[in-house]
């Protein structure tokens, strides 16, 4: 049997648009159901992207160095009279190691060649003091490349005063940390004296202030070019004593540790191990996000199937006259299914636009922070699919209330309809 498509789209259309009120009400569960979805998990999940970059831009996948630690083999045991005994040895000192990464340059090169790996980057870590007029402030001085710095960890994002280039293109220069500049009263341009733990006093010049967010990073470190590093503390070019890697794939990172531990005989710790709680905050924020959004799309299509179980029992009379001039029990179904799906259209795409109208309200939103210093609004997260999804949910969920309602127009009796009318 042939469906004459156009006459039960008619008869659609004129059932939406005589019940005018029920209609807008239909569609307007579906779009402030698919609105509110399609902002809250923009909005949750930006935010939850805000804070694993803040983790993951400032903490490298794999952290390789040389641990200070007591050494595993005490003198006791190299006499054989107490191989047996058990010794018990108090007060262990760590033994005397040095802190550069040996041959530090080859295996930078090795990882750099590594398909798995993005990039791995060296430093040379120091302890200095700041000498300006008569304060002297301890702190951390970091020799770093600042180009894979800025390519590989987003360091530009933190740089609040100046450019990374400005410290590329000078020997002399510093890349102060901005709590030490606050306590210094120090600005760029200025110069701020260091002196290593020897004692020797090195004059440099600020080019930049750095910001992390976290002030007590921000009180001690600073940065400067790796060669400037080598020549205050005297050493040559291969002196290296961390190397930071990123990888292409952050699950890789707790076996590629392991690995890099026991092929070059050094200490590798990965990003979960100096970040514990990282792994179950994020599975949680993400979690939490994607229930509560799961939530409203199942809440707006409970309303969907209550308004258009409820436009059934307004029709019931014409129903009844449609299955007496003729028309099946499936044309019905369809003529019902029919409206289900034009309200799930309407709705779903007006509920699209007016999440992404909101998401672009609070994208626009001032969200000033000292944590995040470069970041002025808040985050969303325009992903594509969130879009794909809500109309998606639209449309299936409005085929579903329309199913069962139609299934039941389908088998109503005109003529008890017609007795009872």
């Amino acid at each position: 049997m042939m469906i004459n498509w156009k006459v039960l789209l008619g008869i659609a259309k004129t059932h939406l648009l005589t019940k005018m009120k029920s209609t807008v009400t239909a569609a307007l569960g579906v779009t402030f159901g698919i609105g509110a979805y399609i902002t809250l998990v923009s909005f949750m999940t930006g935010l939850n992207q805000m804070l694993d970059d803040l983790i993951l831009n400032q903490t490298p996948h794999i952290h390789i160095y040389n641990e200070i630690e007591p050494s595993a083999s005490q003198p006791v045991s190299i006499y054989d009279e107490f191989s047996e005994a058990w010794n018990i040895v108090h007060s262990i000192k760590p033994k005397q190691s040095q802190k550069k990464i040996h041959n530090a340059l080859p295996v930078l090169t090795y990882l750099n060649k590594d398909n798995k790996v993005k990039g791995a980057t060296a430093q040379v870590r120091t302890q200095i003091f700041y000498l300006s007029g008569s304060i002297e402030l301890g702190g951390n001085l970091t020799g770093v490349n600042i180009e894979e710095e800025v390519r590989l960890s987003n360091m530009a994002d933190y740089i609040v005063e100046g450019t990374y280039t400005d410290l590329m293109n000078n020997d002399n220069g510093i890349l102060l940390g901005a709590g030490l500049a606050k306590k210094m009263s120090l600005k760029p341009g200025d110069r701020v004296q260091i002196s290593t733990v020897d004692g020797n006093i090195f004059p440099l010049k600020i080019v930049g202030l750095y910001q992390s967010g976290i002030s007590d990073i921000d009180n001690i470190q600073s940065f400067a070019n790796i060669k400037t590093v080598q020549r205050i503390l005297g050493e040559a070019q291969n002196y290296i004593t961390d190397i930071n890697i990123k990888l292409n794939d952050l699950t890789l990172a707790p076996e590629m540790a392991q690995k890099l531990e026991k092929q070059f005989n050094v200490k590798a710790t990965d990003l979960n191990e100096a970040n514990a709680q990282f792994e179950t905050g994020s599975s949680i924020r993400n979690l939490i996000t994607y229930a509560v959004s799961v939530t409203l799309l199942i809440v707006a299509g409970f309303g969907i199937y209550n308004i258009l179980n409820m436009l059934i029992y307004e029709k019931m009379k014409d129903i009844a006259i449609l299955k007496a001039t003729g028309f099946s029990g499936t044309d019905v179904q369809l003529i019902f299914m029919s409206q289900a799906m034009i309200i799930g259209v309407i709705g779903g795409v007006i509920g699209l636009m007016i999440g992404y109208l909101l998401s672009r309200l609070i994208d626009q939103a001032a969200f000033e922070t000292e944590a995040l210093p470069t970041i002025t609004t808040y985050p969303i997260n325009y992903n594509p699919w969130y879009y794909v999804i809500g109309i998606s949910f639209a449309l299936v969920s409005t085929f579903i209330a329309g199913y069962f309602p139609s299934q039941r127009a389908k088998r109503i009796d005109p003529v008890r309809i017609i007795r009872g009318s």
